[in-house]
């Protein structure tokens, strides 16, 4: 799974390969321990302009679909397995036509021990971005007037595979990984055969896993109040 991430940069500073188009003025400062139901920084192609424009986006981690009654259904989306994505009606409908990009410079997972959780800081070995794929709504709040600025809420959440190799022996899921390439291929919202684009993130996504490097961090880390540099230091 994926339950905490790191942008230690402004996430505009981690996009350059991905060619956006628009920069929301509102994204969120740089974080150390973004956890669900906060907010980051996403790329998404939107398919209302033509041609479509790329752009970064402050969205909700937590996602929330449409025909949702209450956005508080998104504290239990931050995540969605990649293989069951087209059986899920939650995420169909987003996997065929709102598929995003998660920018981020690493992220933890929890590797259990006979006395405890031990969390790990994994990132590229380069200190280059990491791709994270994910998926994309629009919720509209029917208690909010038609011209509140407030009254749309986009969310996400992250894509999960079968962990491997080092990756595996902290968790058994890790994050769908994107390189520069599939990252693009991803949100291309002219894509017709949207199953092989996945299938295809969730082959190639174990030869990224590879080039990873991890560390044992603090604990403080589990901390949500907490949000400094020293929590992705080695412990």
């Amino acid at each position: 799974m994926c339950g905490r991430f790191v942008v230690a940069n402004v996430a505009s500073e981690l996009v350059g390969v991905l060619r956006v188009d628009t920069i929301n003025p509102s994204l969120p400062g740089p974080s150390y321990n973004v956890a669900p139901m906060s907010t980051a920084a996403i790329v998404l192609d939107s398919a209302k302009t033509e041609p479509p424009t790329r752009r970064l986006e402050p969205a909700r981690w937590g996602l929330v679909p449409a025909w949702a009654k209450d956005p508080k259904i998104g504290a239990r989306a931050f995540n969605a397995r990649a293989e069951e994505l087209e059986d899920k009606p939650m995420f169909r409908g987003a996997l065929i036509k709102r598929r995003a990009v998660v920018p981020t410079t690493g992220y933890y997972e929890w590797k259990q021990l006979a006395d405890g959780k031990e969390p790990h800081f994994i990132h590229p070995a380069d200190d280059s971005p990491l791709f994270l794929a994910g998926l994309y709504e629009w919720w509209k709040d029917p208690s909010k007037a038609d011209d509140d600025p407030d009254r749309w809420l986009l969310s996400f959440t992250i894509l999960t595979r079968d962990a491997i190799g080092a990756l595996g022996s902290i968790h058994d899921r890790m994050p769908l990984f994107l390189d520069a390439d599939f990252a693009d291929a991803w949100l291309d919202t002219d894509t017709e055969n949207v199953g092989d684009i996945l299938d295809a993130a969730i082959d190639a996504a174990p030869d990224l896993a590879e080039t990873l490097e991890t560390r044992v961090v603090s604990s403080a880390v589990g901390n949500v109040r907490n949000d400094s540099p020293a929590l992705i230091d080695p412990a």
